[in-house]
């Protein structure tokens, strides 16, 4: 039987965005979605896209990984245009040399930050104003069985120490905690896996927060990014970086938004 990613027992809680979003400059706003749409509504995101999205849509080879990129770009659009005022597919994209997007002042009145990310039919967007974001989000229920091994290639030493002296059935989750939040930051700073990532290392300790301990070579880093784990659903973790702190977080549920702007003549299934 297929679950329902939007059953979740986390404890921030996602609520139905309201009819007008505000965006204080002290707020970060996270978005979350399901990327499992019928076929008939793949065509509306489908219009929504430039020539670029579409012929990087074309480059996938299975169709599942095609739809799903096709619903994530359109969300993406629709999600920035609710704060922008603008139409969706108006909207135009830049890229730095790692890969991430930025909208082009031209097409946005808005100077918004924002970041995506998706795991296993899960869809989360950050988005915050005068400050940069990074979001990542892992499936945990995913059957992982080199965990010691990859952590011995990519964590810091503090982190494989952590990691070795957990009980074997705490490793796993302890792990992913670990890899969202050193995504979560490269990717806020826009640098992708161009840093390695056992050049920077987190505090690991079950049941706390995860702050950042060390980044090397840049001492300043751990003033200037806080770090938020979340539990967006069941078998999901995820990292939100911030750069800077004294900020809220508001996080909205997409799926009756766009259904009233869909109107679709039943309801959506959003199952995984």
């Amino acid at each position: 039987m297929k679950h329902d990613p939007m059953e979740t027992t986390a404890d921030d809680v996602w609520y139905p965005p309201p009819g007008e979003l505000k965006l204080a400059s002290d707020e970060v706003h996270l978005w979350r979605g399901s990327l499992n749409w019928p076929a008939r509504y793949i065509r509306d995101f489908q219009d929504l896209l430039s020539p670029d999205e579409l012929s990087r849509a074309e480059r996938f080879r299975f169709q599942k990984d095609r739809q799903r990129f096709l619903v994530t770009r359109g969300l993406l659009r629709i999600i920035l245009s609710r704060y922008l005022g603008s139409e969706p597919g108006q909207l135009c994209f830049a890229y730095n040399s790692h890969g991430k997007p930025a909208l082009i002042p031209s097409s946005a009145p808005r100077t918004l930050s924002f970041n995506l990310s998706h795991a296993h039919g899960l869809l989360l967007v950050a988005i915050t104003q005068n400050r940069q974001v990074g979001i990542d989000v892992e499936y945990t229920r995913a059957p992982l069985p080199d965990v010691e091994q990859i952590a011995e290639r990519f964590f810091s030493v503090e982190e494989k120490q952590t990691l070795r002296a957990l009980p074997p059935n705490e490793r796993h989750q302890v792990f992913f905690r670990c890899w969202t939040c050193k995504e979560a930051y490269l990717k806020a700073r826009g640098e992708g896996l161009s840093l390695s990532l056992d050049r920077l290392a987190v505090a690991l300790i079950p049941g706390e927060p995860a702050p950042l301990l060390r980044v090397q070579g840049a001492p300043q880093e751990t003033r200037r990014w806080s770090l938020r784990e979340l539990i967006p659903a069941p078998g999901y973790v995820a990292t939100l970086a911030v750069e800077g702190g004294g900020w809220r977080l508001a996080c909205w549920h997409y799926a009756r938004s766009l259904q009233r702007e869909a109107q679709p003549s039943q309801p959506l299934d959003l199952s995984l």
